[in-house]
């Protein structure tokens, strides 16, 4: 049975009718409707297979839960050499804004340090997906330890008009307004993002229990109507 067989025999017809309106920019029949964690189950158990390294050299995939199967290889591989090589060839198929999500790869937490120059061109990519996966990142890894000022600058610099990245960014923003809430609140203050973005980012922000109600406040005043 090949991996797209396997798939389709692990497909919830319910599931598949949940998921395919919270995707809307893909049709209906991209999705064959396979559970994540039976996704992540299948990805632990082919992974590294001869099968599942030539399914990763097939792109592009016709379904979204061929494009999540890749995804979770990617991200469970501890080679981080060739978790890097693999992204550079998934990312421009990315298509969607849960498979972008979704990709985390466990070997970047040893990797901040090297990790950052590539962050910074994804960031540049033309792709709308590499850019939201870039931010991710900053955001996944960049707003604890190895937060610097700089690397909020990049995300605030990004100036495009996709709802995906700018959803993303006002993410990033909210995040980080409840983890370096001073380092942040400046470029809230000075309304150094798009209207939309910055009241995204102050509402998502607002709706978090880790911003406290004195915050709250402050940002509720900064709103730009």
């Amino acid at each position: 049975m090949s991996i797209t067989e396997t798939l389709f025999s692990l497909a919830d017809p319910e599931y598949r009718s949940f998921q395919a309106p919270l995707i809307p920019n893909l049709t209906a029949d991209a999705f064959i409707g396979v559970r994540t964690p039976a996704l992540k189950a299948y990805a632990k158990e082919i992974l590294g297979s001869d099968e599942a390294n030539r399914f990763m050299q097939d792109l592009p995939h016709r379904y979204f839960d061929e494009n999540q199967l890749h995804a979770f290889l990617i991200a469970f591989s501890r080679d981080h050499d060739a978790v890097m090589q693999e992204l550079e060839r998934f990312l421009p198929y990315v298509d969607n804004w849960a498979t972008c999500d979704q990709l985390r790869p466990v070997t970047f937490k040893k990797h901040t340090d090297s990790l950052i120059a590539d962050i910074r061109r994804w960031l540049a990519s033309p792709h709308e997906y590499t850019v939201r996966f870039g931010i991710g990142m900053l955001m996944t890894h960049y707003l604890d330890a190895a937060f610097q000022p700089e690397y909020v600058d990049l995300v605030a610099g990004i100036a495009r008009e996709e709802y995906y990245i700018n959803m993303m960014r006002a993410w990033y923003f909210a995040t980080a307004l409840a983890k370096q809430y001073d380092a942040i609140i400046p470029i809230i203050s000075e309304k150094r993002l798009d209207k939309w973005t910055h009241n995204k980012a102050i509402q998502k922000a607002r709706e978090s229990r880790r911003v406290s109600d004195a915050q709250k406040e402050q940002l509720s005043a900064l709103r730009i109507p």
